[in-house]
């Protein structure tokens, strides 16, 4: 056997086939390297629509090297000698290939970068790690930005990105913003009326394949007791389905995506989302891509301003910046724990086996579809564990394991940071706390639950009003420094002490499992 220059390492979450890791690859001396491993869907329990989706990804992008010609040693999960682990895999892969060097892409996981480097010095060989072209930015321009800085603001850096990238410029005013505005949030807060959101667009689905049918089938054997559904799973697994949710969004929900895109209809996990997270995080789609596209939109007068720099404020802004936060505080930033959470996250967070309507409902779509909005995520799930006082870590484990857009990098901030305020304000600028009152004026959840957002004592009172005042009284010293909270805090005054010794203890019920629970659940 010809001996074997470099090895190049590929990960679930780096599917893309002109990464920086490929420059210079040379077929006749080079191979890659790709292994599934239970130990990626049982470090925490995933749900099987995202292991579903990394594995089915996986497969189709080594269809495409192998289709290309590149050299490929590929473990599947059920190959007879599967070591269990990415570092024990490679350990034994290294011993048997004898390559002179090994080569990867940044991992977008801490842990998992921490056990591939110990894993190639303990064979003796050092791990080359390249740059992430996939991103706008590098860790190295984030840190700079963030140097010398207390607290860490997504609108300073978003603007930074703007003007570097001219993405959304004024040309005829040097440093403007199109529209003479940096961003369109107070236009891209619409609600839909009690008619409901209409005729919407189709989904994009792409029907499985006989690739994709055998993982659903495997992640059916070997995961069978994880949570989720696999029945509806029609995902872009590869970069020409990739492509063509990209055009589909840009075409058919682009124009109204920014005016609704807090808005939440149940039964309707779509809507006017762009669905492409999971392809971006693969590495399916681009993001230079995804954003020219949406401006390509606004230039040709398919779809408003507010709309298109809403969506990419979330591709050039928030995606950029979560990663940016999570390489610059890593280890530490996992251990954060500011406001001292320790209440366990409710059992039936991994069921849907609740009363409450707006949770039952975004939590049972994210185990049917591995899915949901921002909202959702923000305000609904994960709202209401901060205010439960869930320890942040163990619903950092859940959002990690349930959605299929899931890795690392972007899981985390977002979870500790800006949904848990774990961080004490490093991301987010305050908690990101309400009454039942938003989830009733951004849906219509609340007109179908037996909770009523207005009360906050009492067998009627919604958990979300209680244990927001319940939220504030527990932390009123800290909130009350915090200027985007200092109203709140004080409306507490309104509150007498018989009020909110009877708040505490509807909270302390809550806590306890006897509200919110539906009966099946506390069997």
């Amino acid at each position: 056997m010809a001996e074997l220059r470099t090895l190049v390492l590929v990960l679930g979450d780096q599917l893309d086939l002109d990464a920086a890791a490929f420059d210079g690859f040379d077929a006749a001396q080079d191979a890659v390297w790709m292994a599934e491993v239970a130990d990626e869907s049982t470090h925490i329990a995933s749900g099987k629509p995202r292991i579903t989706m990394f594995l089915a990804a996986m497969r189709h992008c080594a269809l495409a090297l192998q289709e290309q010609g590149r050299p490929l040693h590929y473990m599947r999960l059920e190959d007879p000698g599967n070591a269990g682990s990415l570092a024990a895999q490679l350990l034994a892969d290294v011993a048997r290939l004898k390559p002179s060097r090994l080569l990867m892409t940044a991992p977008g996981d801490w842990r998992v970068l921490q056990a591939l480097k110990a894993a190639a010095q303990s064979c003796g060989l050092a791990l080359e790690i390249r740059e992430d072209r996939h991103f706008f930015s590098s860790v190295r321009e984030f840190a700079e930005h963030a140097r010398g800085r207390k607290s860490l603001r997504m609108e300073f850096f978003y603007r930074e990105q703007r003007k570097k990238h001219q993405i959304l410029m004024d040309p005829a005013q040097a440093g403007s913003p199109l529209g003479g505005q940096w961003n369109f949030d107070a236009e891209n807060r619409a609600a839909f009326g009690a008619e409901g959101p209409g005729l919407l667009p189709t989904r994009s689905r792409f029907e499985p394949d006989e690739i994709t049918r055998e993982v659903i089938a495997l992640v059916e054997r070997r995961f069978a007791h994880h949570p989720g559904s696999l029945a509806s799973f029609a995902w872009p697994l590869t970069r020409a389905h990739a492509l063509q949710a990209l055009q589909a969004f840009i075409s058919e929900r682009l124009p109204l995506f920014g005016r609704y895109q807090d808005a939440i209809w149940p039964g309707d996990p779509w809507l006017y989302h762009a669905h492409l997270s999971a392809a971006l995080n693969l590495k399916l789609l681009n993001p230079r891509e995804v954003a020219a596209a949406a401006v390509a939109a606004y230039e040709a007068g398919q779809a408003p301003l507010a709309s298109v720099e809403g969506f990419v404020r979330q591709i050039l802004g928030w995606r950029e910046y979560v990663r940016g936060v999570y390489w610059t505080q890593m280890p530490g930033y996992l251990e954060l724990n500011a406001l001292g959470a320790e209440q366990e996250l409710p059992a039936w967070y991994w069921t849907g086996a609740t009363d409450m309507a707006c949770l039952r409902d975004a939590i049972t779509q994210t185990l049917t579809q591995g899915y949901a909005n921002h909202i959702q995520r923000l305000m609904v799930t994960g709202g209401y564990a901060l205010m439960l006082g869930v320890r942040p870590q163990a619903v950092h484990a859940w959002y990690l394991a349930m959605y299929v857009d899931a890795v690392e990098w972007v899981e985390l901030p977002n979870t500790l940071g800006m949904s848990q305020y774990a961080d004490g304000g490093l991301m987010g600028s305050k908690p990101y706390i309400a009454t039942g009152k938003y989830i009733d004026r951004m849906s219509p959840h609340c007109k179908g639950c037996r909770y009523d957002p207005a009360q906050r004592t009492g067998d009627k009172a919604c958990p979300y009003t209680t244990l927001y005042w319940d939220f504030l009284m527990h932390h009123e010293t800290a909130m009350a420094n915090n200027p985007r909270m200092a109203l709140q805090v004080k409306n507490l005054a309104r509150l007498s002490a018989e009020e909110r010794a009877t708040v505490q203890a509807r909270a302390d019920a809550i806590r306890r499992g006897e509200v919110g629970a539906l009966p099946n659940a506390l069997d």
